[in-house]
This record gives structure tokens, C-alpha cells and sequence, in this order.
């Protein structure tokens, strides 16, 4: 009897050792910045706003209340059904005072900081002089990796890790395409352009508004997801999507695989008719050329042939469509914008999509 017990004693203590520790990972407190929703996998101080990180476990979220929407600054989070998995976002807004039924609503999409405070903020002074609510969308980066946020979810299972190399001292980042190896995720309800709809209707319910669709502005990353929300996305309430700076792009070429062409996926003509005739606006800096130095920029032989840099890629993605468009005597509603004095800044872009939006 002593011997059974003492080996059960040993089992149960055998199974408590061997039980795995919940994920913990390392947040930072409450600050009403883009780092609110980050993780890191060290204690220490924030590398954002420098306040003490602090112990959290993955699988635990913040309860998400009603949504309230009040004149300036704020933010609110948002839940989404990612590939099937609970997630966060966070959406930080700016309310103008002028605020009415008839005011347009804009959704912002960060670059690859997902600092969407600071987009946010660069779209205040717009905001108020237009009367403009401004939602800018933050994506946490523990949740939502290349392929999720640049390359839109629209694959997984990827080595990007190990064709991706980063070049030292520089913004070249260089693929290895030949061995660039991916799953392609058909399914579109695991798309990322579902959630700015979802987002937009949230508001929508908890303010006094006449608006029954949104302008889209994304910058760098976010350009590249709203240039490839043009080309995929087969319903949307967005009215206007503006796509600038894009690092490269995802072309209407059924002859070139993903991402620079949409050879993986089941694309007919119906399907780039649709895509033609949104209202996609393609905009890059004349200054981002051969000499800027922000932002990453993808090196690979199918992005060298979209050209050598932004503003030859932008071009190159816009004529390559428009062409596109003309052999299939389609409409073509894209416009391109090449802005004058202007590199790789978002805030100066936003300055002239304001302009291009709302001052006519």
C-alpha cells in the first residue's frame, strides 16, 4: 500500500514538473501610444515611451467596452477573429471640433512601425480644417507578421525568416525568391481587409453620422496592404483607397506568382474588372528615389524589375494596370499621383492625400 502511494505521489509530481508555463511575455503599461499593444521578449524599459515593461500572459486580453468616440485625441480597441484566433487591435482617433452627420470618416494604415498614434496625429490638422474623423489602425507586430500585415494574411505557413536578409548598415532588405516557399490562404474571411469594414460599422453605431462608406490612406506597409486590397478584396465599403509609397507591389500579372503577381491565385477577368474599376489612388514622393534612405526596401529580381526604387516602382505598378486594364477593354478608374518635394514621410504625404480628399 506505501508503495502505491509513494508511486503516485511521483506521478503527480512528475506530471506538475512537466506542465508547461503559460507563454509570458513582456508589455508595457497603459500609455495611449502605439507601443500599448506590443510584446517583447526581455524585461527592461520600453524602447517607445521608456516606461518599465511589465509581466503579461498572451493568452489574457483587456475587457473591450462600448466604443465611445469624443471630441480630440482618444482611442478604443477592437476584437477580430484572426485565422480563427482572438486579437486585438487598437485604433487610435482624433474627433475634430467641427465634427457633424456629413463629416467624412478616414481609416489610416501604418507603415511597418505601427505607430498609429503618430499617423494619427499627422492627420489633426487635416482632420480639423476638413472636418474629418480620423481612425488609425495599429497592428501588434508579436500578432501580425509579414505575411500578416504586409502581405495582407493572404498567405501562411512561409520561411520568410530564412530568405529575408537584412542588410547591415543599410534599408536593403534582399529575398531569396527561388526558395521563397508559402501556403496560399484562399479563404477570404482570413484576409486582413475585413477589419476596416468591421471597424468603420463599429463607429458608425456609436455616433450621429449620414456617412455610409470611408476614405482609406496607407503609407509604406500600409500602402502595400491597400494597393493589394484593390487588387483582392472583392467587397468593401471603402470609397476612396490612397496607396502611397509602397515599397513594392503586387502587379495583375496572372503569368508572375505571389507577391508580385497573382499567378497562385484564382483570378478572371470579372475579378480585375472589379478590381479596375475601385478607386484606387497610387501616390509616391518624387523624392523617394534612388536617394532615400527610410524605410526598408525589398531587393529580388521581381521587385528590381518593378524598378529600383519607390518612385519607380509606383509608376511601373500603375502603367503595368492601366495596360492591363486596355488590353481587356476595361474601365480603369486608379488615378497616380507623383508628389513634388516629397520622400519617404508620411506626413508630408498626408498633407497632399488631405488636399487630393477633401479640399475640392
Amino acid at each position: 500500500m506505501r508503495r502505491y502511494f509513494f508511486g503516485v505521489v511521483l506521478i503527480v509530481l512528475l506530471l506538475v514538473q512537466c506542465k508547461p508555463d503559460p507563454v509570458n511575455t513582456y508589455v508595457c503599461p497603459p500609455c495611449d501610444k502605439s507601443c500599448d499593444l506590443l510584446y517583447f521578449s526581455e524585461a527592461g524599459l520600453c524602447p517607445h515611451c521608456k516606461m518599465k515593461l511589465i509581466t503579461k500572459v498572451k493568452s489574457s486580453w483587456p475587457d473591450i467596452g462600448e466604443i465611445s468616440i469624443k471630441e480630440g485625441k482618444g482611442y478604443f480597441l477592437i476584437s477580430t477573429n484572426w485565422k480563427k484566433e482572438k486579437r486585438l487591435l487598437k485604433v487610435s482617433y482624433y474627433k475634430p471640433s467641427q465634427f457633424n452627420k456629413k463629416s467624412k470618416i478616414l481609416i489610416v494604415i501604418p507603415g511597418a512601425g505601427r505607430n498609429a498614434d503618430n499617423y494619427r496625429d499627422a492627420w489633426i490638422e487635416h482632420s480639423e480644417k476638413f472636418s474629418v474623423l480620423v481612425l488609425s489602425v495599429m497592428y501588434s507586430e508579436f500578432d501580425y507578421r509579414f505575411d500578416d500585415y504586409h502581405l495582407c494574411g493572404l498567405i501562411e505557413n512561409s520561411n520568410s525568416n530564412e530568405v529575408f536578409q537584412k542588410t547591415t548598415n543599410s534599408n536593403l532588405a534582399t529575398l531569396d525568391e527561388e526558395n521563397y516557399e508559402f501556403d496560399v490562404i484562399k479563404d477570404q474571411k482570413n484576409w486582413i481587409f475585413d477589419d476596416f469594414d468591421r471597424i468603420f460599422q463599429s463607429v458608425i453605431e456609436n455616433i450621429e453620422t449620414d456617412q455610409s462608406s470611408y476614405d482609406l490612406f496607407g503609407h509604406s506597409a500600409g500602402g502595400q496592404i491597400l494597393h493589394r486590397m484593390a487588387l483582392f478584396s472583392s467587397k468593401s465599403m471603402a470609397n476612396r483607397i490612397i496607396a502611397a509609397n509602397s515599397g513594392f507591389y503586387t502587379l495583375p500579372n496572372p503569368k508572375e506568382n505571389f507577391p508580385f503577381g497573382i499567378n497562385n491565385f484564382e483570378f478572371d477577368d470579372q475579378y480585375l474588372k472589379a478590381s479596375f474599376q475601385k478607386r484606387l489612388f497610387v501616390m509616391v514622393g518624387e523624392l523617394d528615389n534612388q536617394d532615400e534612405k527610410r524605410g526598408t526596401l525589398l531587393r529580388s529580381v521581381s521587385a528590381d524589375a518593378q524598378g529600383h526604387h519607390r518612385l519607380e516602382r509606383g509608376k511601373y505598378f500603375y502603367n503595368f494596370s492601366k495596360e492591363k486594364a486596355e488590353s481587356l477593354d476595361m474601365d480603369f478608374n486608379w488615378k497616380f499621383y507623383s508628389i513634388p518635394n516629397v520622400g519617404h514621410n508620411h506626413k508630408k504625404m498626408a498633407n497632399s492625400a488631405a488636399r487630393i480628399l477633401y479640399e475640392s
